[in-house]
């Protein structure tokens, strides 16, 4: 294998060079950063709008860069792919803005979820004495499967689902985001043996990849950390969340 490759979760190849970084467009020609609304996995998120119609967004940048990441080459692959969907947050696509004496930014354009995470929603709630009704928890949950389904529908397994990683827009739209650890299926590869997600959340067949390399799962384990996501959006935190993310790795397989 050549310097310039490298394994992408088990199946699919990655080159640094996949995306030539120069040759994405500079996104200062379509947005303009309004405000911070947050930090995510890879660097801040802000919300931008859109010069030519006034569109509103949400924009990942990580700051600088010089070489793709992985995580976000990930992502960048299955958003550029996957078919619109009212539960999967919408790509407007990936920009590149050079600058020759601190470094590029890479630019991730996304739909803007005003709302929210479902776990700010809940843990907002509890803060004041209250809890998440069971009809608003049903309907985030019927949201996320619609997401999830549409996911494995084309063959991609989301693996770090989990109530941060579910957002909300101000019209009440539920949608899945965040798409670094999914990984891509193929005709030929129904399931994978990489251990990847969010201690808490993960199914015991992805922790028990870890220890057993002949172990595999497939999109069940979604499934699961959705039903952890349900107990989070009950009582606020998942499962064991009061003990060491390591040891929970051991306990959750028993």
């Amino acid at each position: 294998m050549s310097d310039t490759m490298k394994p992408l979760y088990g199946v699919l190849q990655y080159n640094q060079n996949m995306i030539g970084l120069e040759s994405l467009p500079d996104p200062t020609d379509t947005w303009e950063i309004i405000e911070t609304i947050g930090k995510g996995t890879y660097g801040k998120v802000y919300k931008v709008t859109n010069k030519k119609d006034g569109s509103l967004a949400a924009v990942k940048i990580l700051d600088p860069i010089n070489d793709m990441d992985e995580e976000i080459e990930a992502e960048y692959n299955i958003l550029q792919f996957l078919p619109n969907h009212p539960n999967v947050v919408k790509f407007y696509g990936m920009f590149y803005k050079a600058d020759r004496y601190v470094g590029g930014q890479l630019w991730l354009v996304l739909e803007l979820c005003n709302g929210g995470s479902v776990t700010e929603l809940v843990k907002g709630l509890l803060k004041s004495g209250q809890k998440l009704d069971e009809a608003i928890i049903s309907y985030i949950l019927r949201g996320a499967l619609l997401g999830l389904q549409h996911l494995h529908n084309n063959r991609i397994i989301h693996r770090d689902v989990k109530g941060n990683n579910i957002l909300l827009t101000t019209e009440g739209g539920v949608k899945l985001v965040d798409f670094g650890v999914s990984a891509q299926l193929t005709s030929t590869r129904l399931r994978r043996n990489t251990s990847v997600g969010t201690p808490f959340w993960m199914a015991p067949e992805v922790i028990a990849c870890e220890q057993q390399y002949d172990y595999s799962y497939d999109a069940r384990c979604d499934v699961w950390s959705l039903g952890i996501t349900a107990i989070e959006l009950g009582d606020g935190d998942p499962p064991l969340f009061d003990m060491h993310p390591v040891k929970t790795l051991f306990k959750i397989p028993r």
